[in-house]
């Protein structure tokens, strides 16, 4: 996943979120043109005015299709928000990503996803598989990507800027939701994060000022692995309902990359 790609048009999925909106703005900073993918026209008018808005809904895959169409990256910050209920997470954290890259068609975008810090941990309450196993369809598309977990939202105080990037599945601590959003959008931008699993939070100090050199200190994942580089053992693919491995064999023959 070494390849360069040149990036303009991104559709942002979440994008009237409390990250999305963020990333959005963080787009458009850094000059990309973001096209937000919406359920509500009306509300997201009023969030994002100056934005290109496309009408789609993740757990509908027909209306995805004419949303990616053209896109030379994605940006993934959807969750099922508050609603705790496994079906609703099933549905739309790993749901909407699988649905995402169903109706692709052929095209190869890059792509930014935002999981979370515990999407390896068992032993969190409320923590669920469902993070890791949206990751798990991520790596199994074969596309350009970058899977960033990040920590607490807004969790630091305002001198805390220093990004810390982890891998491993053990850190703990919070970040700025605007962080999370520079982060992901720099991740399009930066080659060294091409292919990279990490934790984010932030501790006491500065903004990064080299954002190849914070990237490049990771270790990539493993070609053709599932899991994130580091990541502990302990959710096998072989322990996983039927129809979950039969999505993750559904996608790596969908984009070629089985075996």
């Amino acid at each position: 996943m070494s390849q360069k790609q040149n990036i303009t048009d991104v559709l942002m999925v979440g994008a009237t979120g409390s990250i999305g909106q963020f990333a959005v703005r963080a787009a458009q900073r850094h000059g990309l043109r973001p096209r937000a993918l919406v359920r509500d026209l009306r509300r997201a008018e009023r969030l994002l005015p100056d934005v290109e808005l496309v009408q789609g809904d993740l757990e509908d895959p027909a209306s995805l299709q004419y949303a990616i169409r053209g896109a030379d990256a994605i940006v993934l910050t959807h969750g099922s928000g508050g609603d705790s209920r496994s079906d609703a997470r099933a549905r739309v954290d790993y749901g909407g990503v699988l649905n995402i890259l169903q109706a692709l068609d052929g095209a190869r975008p890059r792509v930014a996803l935002m999981t979370s810090i515990y999407a390896t941990r068992s032993d969190i309450p409320g923590a669920t598989p469902w993070k890791r196993r949206s990751e798990r369809l991520l790596r199994a598309g074969g596309l350009p990507h970058t899977i960033v977990r990040p920590g607490w939202f807004d969790h630091v105080g305002p001198t805390q800027r220093r990004l810390v990037l982890e891998q491993g599945g053990t850190a703990d601590g919070g970040i700025a939701r605007d962080q999370i959003a520079e982060t992901l959008v720099r991740s399009l931008l930066t080659d060294n994060a091409l292919g990279k699993t990490f934790e984010l939070i932030a501790t006491e100090g500065d903004e990064p000022s080299d954002w190849a050199e914070l990237f490049g200190t990771l270790k990539s994942d493993e070609s053709g692995s599932l899991d994130g580089v580091l990541d502990p053992v302990g959710l096998l693919v072989e322990a996983e309902p039927r129809t979950l491995r039969a999505d993750l064999e559904a996608i790596r023959s969908l984009r070629g990359t089985s075996g």
